[in-house]
Formats: structure tokens, sequence, C-alpha cells
């Protein structure tokens, strides 16, 4: 463990206030990724989260590609940033956020050793002759009927759907939206059948063409069925703000959210809920919970089947430690057990009888709402 000599100012946040941001540099040790021994151990049982990836990251996203190996990406401070050392909870927002300008690539044959592929696609690539100066949640797909990889990624003004040259995940990038992609926040790609789908916000989704063009249909909003009352008593039919993704599980297509359990900006945990319908435009059932502190996480399935998803620290205090987590109310500030770096937690998915799909966090840390969450589950 490493432990990081900073200045730390903290201000709790109180009910009606903005959200509080920390403006300087946390006090706190960094905890290294779990050891081999206990990562393989973790992946066979499948029952408790593991901390397989130190290092600044939010919005992790992880993908099997072509070659059978994982690849991983996300949020990322540029490469030989100090920060990495002398700023290791910055939490990407305000000021003296630390989000980077390239989409950096790891990969692994089994999620514990990290090949490092460097920054295939940086600003520089991008569609815009004025691109900005941050990349944020970029994801990568492999694209089998072309034999190349999308990459897509925002802030939503910025917001880039860019293809490889070829089968290897690096450039030269070609844009073929052409400047028809339009501001998406938190875009992703999701196939069904024959056809690809973009998805932003929280959430619209829209087909593309098979040149990835064009859409082939106006954009449709997928939402939950039914409201729910937030913290400030505002009723919300949203499936939350963020960080939305799409799977296909048995018959039933699984929408993905991420709110904080208050549905106040950064208060609470940083969660993840689903909803699930006969059709990837809806309409969608009742809005779910899958599992604390896992907002904008990855869902996937590892080679032998099991599903996980992806966790991130993503809080204006250190990491909390995880021991009385379910019953400790966190709605001062956001809070988080999630170390720095990628850890993934074992979900449990089970098709019922009926077709329904249920899906929740395998670990009771995350499996349990605590008393900070809005929405009874």
């Amino acid at each position: 463990m490493k432990t990081l000599i900073l200045g730390f100012v903290f201000a709790a946040s109180v009910a009606g206030a903005a959200p509080w941001v920390p403006d300087g540099p946390v006090i706190a040790p960094v905890t290294p990724a779990q050891p081999r021994a206990e990562i393989e151990a973790g992946l066979k049982s499948h029952d408790k989260a593991i901390y397989i990836k130190e290092g600044w990251i939010r919005d992790p996203y992880i993908v099997i590609g072509p070659d059978h190996l994982y690849y991983l990406t996300g949020t990322t401070i540029n490469p030989d940033d100090p920060r990495e050392e002398d700023d290791p909870y910055n939490p990407g927002l305000g000021p003296r956020s630390a989000v980077g300008n390239v989409v950096q690539v790891w990969r692994s044959p089994d999620l514990i050793d990290w090949e490092y592929l460097g920054t295939p696609f940086t600003l520089k690539d991008s569609a815009y002759k004025e691109p900005g100066d941050v990349i944020w949640a970029p994801e990568i797909h492999w694209i089998p009927e072309i034999k190349r990889w999308a990459l897509v990624h925002c802030p939503d003004n910025k917001a880039n759907l860019a293809l490889s040259a070829g089968p290897e995940l690096k450039g030269p990038w070609s844009h073929p939206m052409d400047g028809k992609m339009g501001t998406r926040h938190d875009p992703s790609l999701f196939k069904d059948g024959d056809t690809w789908w973009l998805l932003w916000g929280n959430t619209l989704v829209a087909p593309l063409n098979n040149k990835f063009s064009d859409y082939t249909a106006k954009p449709t909003r997928i939402d939950p069925a039914g409201s729910r009352i937030n913290t400030e008593g505002k009723p919300l039919s949203v499936i939350g703000h963020e960080g939305a993704t799409i799977r296909k599980i048995g018959d039933k297509y699984v929408h993905f959210g991420t709110a904080w359990s208050t549905d106040i900006g950064r208060r609470g945990s940083y969660n993840m809920y689903y909803c699930t319908a006969d059709k990837i435009d809806g309409p969608y059932g009742p809005r779910r919970f899958v599992g604390r502190f896992l907002g904008h996480g990855t869902p996937f399935q590892t080679l032998d089947g099991k599903w996980w998803c992806t966790a991130f620290y993503n809080a204006n205090i250190p990491p909390l430690p995880s021991d009385g987590i379910e019953n400790t109310d966190l709605f001062e500030t956001a809070q988080t057990i999630n170390q720095r770096g990628t850890t993934i937690v074992p979900l449990e998915v089970v098709i019922r009888n009926d077709g329904d799909v249920y899906i929740r966090a395998k670990d009771p840390v995350y499996a349990t709402p605590g008393p900070d969450e809005v929405q009874l589950f």
C-alpha cells in the first residue's frame, strides 16, 4: 500500500445544497489490486467482488475481442500525468478534473495479467476540427460483419463513432456518420440480429444502417414503466441519468441504467438499475435494482459464461470499508466502497419459467440497497 501526502478539505453537503465535489487532492492510501491467487479463486467461486486492476479509471468497459481475449478501456488520465500519483482520488469533475484526451486500452487472457496496448485513439483522430479537450466513457466493439472495431465516446457535443481501418485496434480511423451522429451523452452500441443500434443519454435508441453512416429510423425513448418520487419529492419516470447499455438475455432486452441512490447528483451511492422488454424499443417493465456502487459498469460474461459487472471509484471522499455498509446511510455526499481502479462484481442472472429475467449482484455489500435508496425494492 502506498500513502500519498496530499491536501484535503472536506465540506459536507447538506440538504438542499449543491452537490459537493472536492476542490483539492484527498489524503488517502491507494490499495493495490488483489494478488493472482485471490483473483483466480474469486473468478472460480463467483460470489464476491474482485479488485482486478489498480489505476485511475472511470466507466471501465470490458469486452471479449475476436481473439477471445478481454479488452479493457474507460475514462482515464493521460499517460504520465503526475496526478495519477499526486491526486489519486481525483473525481474527474469540476475545474481540477484530470480526465485525459486519449483512449487507453489493455488486453488480458484471464482478467489478471494485463498487456498495455497504448492509446489507439486520441482526439487527433476525432471527427471534429475542434475536438474539445477530453474523452469520456469510451467503448470498443468488434464488428464481425466488416471485421473492424467501432469506438464510441463522449462528451455529448463532441461524441464520436469511429471505425478502425482493419481488424487491428488502431487507426487510421474513419467517421462514417459524417456529421449525422448528433449530440450524444454516453453513446453505446448494441447488436440485435443483423442490426446495430446506437443508444445514448438515459435513454434513447436508434437503429443504424449496415455502413454505420446514418440512422434508419428516428430515435425512440425507452423508459421503465411507472415512476418514483426522489429525495426532493419530484416524480421521476426514467431509469437514471447516464451510463445506459442493453443486453439480450434469453428472449428479453435488458436495459441497464445508472443513477445516484438519492436521485440527486453526487449524493449517496452510484448504482445500477434495469428494466426488461420484449422489443428493443419497448415498452419496458418497471425499474429494478441490480446493485449498489455499480453505476456506469459493464455487464459482461466471462469465457466460461459467468456474468459480472465492472465497478470503479466514484465518490467525494476515500473508499469506505465494506463492513456494515448495507446499513449505512450515505446521503451526505458521494460515497463508495470501490477502490481506485477496476473491480468486477459477480451477478446472479436467472431466466425464470415465464421468460422474465432476474438480475442482482451476488456479493451482499453490492446486492443490498442502502438506507439512502429512494426507491423501495
